[in-house]
């Protein structure tokens, strides 16, 4: 089997893996509690609960915008990735019934929270979202500049504070709580990454590597002389390191073009909080 249908399988069973997890999590705990979340999920269950449309079809109408700018934003393959993810989620909610586990309250936050950010995680892991919220805050960023985190917080906030005046302050605030146990757990799973990443890339190929970022992956490179530590000197040889920025969104990408060339190229990842000038918030992934 090639690395490519490998790679393939793999995607698609952290994708499945992550549906089932959202699954569970929105049709066991939140929606026979009529809690929210917070993002795209989050104004669909409120949605739901204001009118009575189903979740299923809410899901996929709400989602309908984010898939298109996903696709100009992004790429076309992490949107028909995404696109499959939530029209599996959809079927799942809609076809599949999981057993009210617990009318307990906090319980009910803290672990549909678990479950739906573990979701999201393994999803993205996979190389695609369950919510599009990410999406439009990485557009909004490169068209207006203010930071990916400052977006989704502000987005959220409007949700929330919608939920407060239509529902009530206590579901309000359990929901607030079933989000941020989602964004813990979703850090959790992806590793901790940040909206940012910086990536040094050291690899024998790498003018190969370098062209591939640049082409397929479409960031900027920076590209750094070194020389190798381990060993006498002369047998040492000088190389170049590269560096790039890129979203958390950008790493299953990236990481699928530097070991394509070469299967030993030694990447290193380090978080970054934010970043200013260059071609990270302008150019599209």
């Amino acid at each position: 089997m090639t690395r490519k249908y490998r790679s393939l399988i793999g995607d698609s069973f952290l994708i499945v893996l992550g549906v089932g997890c959202a699954a569970f999590g929105l049709e066991g705990l939140l929606l026979p509690n009529n809690f929210i979340d917070g993002g795209v999920t989050g104004i669909c269950l409120l949605v739901r609960q204001i009118t009575g449309i189903p979740l299923s079809v809410l899901l996929l109408v709400i989602n309908f915008p984010f898939l298109y700018l996903a696709d100009q934003v992004i790429g076309r393959k992490f949107a028909i990735k995404t696109a499959a993810s939530i029209l599996l989620l959809a079927l799942c909610i809609a076809f599949i019934h999981f057993p009210e586990l617990t009318e307990d309250k906090l319980l009910v936050a803290v672990f549909g929270g678990f479950f739906i950010g573990t979701g999201i995680g393994l999803s993205m892991r996979g190389g695609s979202v369950l919510d599009g919220t990410e999406v439009l805050a990485i557009f909004l960023s490169r068209k207006l500049g203010v930071k990916v985190s400052d977006w989704v917080i502000m987005i959220n906030v409007v949700i929330f504070c919608t939920a407060a005046l239509l529902l009530s302050v206590e579901q309000a605030l359990y929901s607030v709580l079933t989000y941020f146990v989602a964004s813990k757990a979703l850090d959790f799973i992806v590793d901790g990454v940040e909206e940012y990443t910086g990536v040094f890339v050291i690899s024998a190929d790498n003018e190969r590597i370098r062209d591939a970022l640049i082409t397929r992956v479409g960031c900027g490179v920076t590209q750094l002389h070194g020389q190798g530590g381990f060993g006498p000197s002369p047998a040492v040889p000088n190389q170049r390191v590269l560096y790039v920025v890129i979203t958390r969104l950008e790493i299953h990408k990236l990481l699928k073009v530097v070991h394509g060339i070469d299967e030993n190229a030694f990447v290193t990842m380090n978080s970054i909080n934010d970043v200013h000038g260059g071609m990270v918030k302008r150019r599209k992934i």
